[in-house]
């Protein structure tokens, strides 16, 4: 059975745009999921990537205008300069990292935070925004606050494994640890190879 390593972050349109492709995927083929949020930001100052806001005008403005095509393919709500972005995102991913321990739908944690951001003009550094993602996702509210206290070291340790794994983006997906794929327009790719026609 396959396994995906899921790198991801809450701040990413591009998280909110694969909506449940992975988890369609990943039940379709019978491979498990590990998700790891990260400090994306991070990430690109140890990879050579640059945040968007530092990128060539030419580049920022044909990210803007993939966002709203994408959006529109993919037939869901999409604001490409929301309120709150950016925003800090310790908060939401901890509470994943907790959801994953406690078990049951990550996905659609994972689709929750997003959209708040990137359709429902939400701040996901807030509390009560986070514990109800989590309860719209059939989580505990209360993980809000614990995954506060438990997750922050494996949110650290998420970044390290990005690192050490050749993950240069997000959303970025590795299965078995070799096969790289990055972008959520690299998810039918993804399930091409999952099914051996790849």
């Amino acid at each position: 059975m396959a396994h995906i390593d899921y790198y991801f972050t809450v701040l990413s349109p591009f998280t909110y745009l694969a909506g449940h492709r992975l988890e369609d995927s990943a039940a379709r083929h019978g491979a498990s999921v590990t998700y790891k949020p990260l400090d994306i930001m991070a990430l690109f100052a140890r990879t050579g990537g640059l945040p968007p806001k530092e990128r060539h005008p030419a580049r920022q403005a044909y990210r803007l205008q993939d966002l709203a095509r994408t959006a529109r393919k993919r037939g869901v709500p999409l604001n490409p300069q929301p309120a709150f972005w950016p925003t800090n995102p310790v908060p939401a991913s901890c509470a994943i990292i907790a959801a994953q321990k406690a078990g049951g739908d990550l996905g659609a944690l994972v689709h929750a935070v997003t959209r708040r951001v990137w359709a429902e003009e939400q701040n996901i550094a807030e509390d009560k925004v986070v514990r109800d993602a989590l309860e719209e996702a059939g989580f505990a509210p209360a993980l809000a606050e614990s995954g506060m206290v438990t997750g922050a070291g494996e949110y650290a340790a998420n970044l390290e494994d990005a690192v050490a794994g050749n993950v240069f983006g997000a959303p970025f997906y590795v299965v078995d640890g070799t096969e790289h794929f990055w972008g959520q327009d690299r998810l039918e790719d993804l399930d091409l190879y999952l099914s051996g026609a790849m």
